[in-house]
């Protein structure tokens, strides 16, 4: 059996790897043909609300801090301590 990642509808059987590689291969591109490429365009995208949304007022406020990647290697290694000892218990 073959399918294509993310397309539910493209998924075939064969009776060697090879024959289920070529068949979903085609299957591919007969569903890709019945296809339209079109151009949409979308709205521009909206501020959003840093103030009133408490769960984004901090969001990126670490960026630029160069000792960030310490501190969560810091972080990393207090949780593998912890799950040791949980693992010991």
């Amino acid at each position: 059996m073959a399918s294509v990642i993310g397309m539910p509808t493209v998924s075939v059987d064969g009776y060697t790897e090879i024959e289920a590689i070529s068949n979903v291969k085609a299957a591919l591109n007969s569903q890709l043909s019945k296809g339209k490429v079109v151009t949409i365009d979308l709205d521009e995208p909206q501020e959003i609300d840093r103030i009133g949304d408490t769960s984004l007022q901090h969001a990126g406020i670490l960026a630029t801090d160069p000792t960030f990647d310490d501190w969560m290697d810091k972080l990393a290694d207090i949780r593998r301590s912890a799950n040791e000892i949980d693992d010991a218990v």
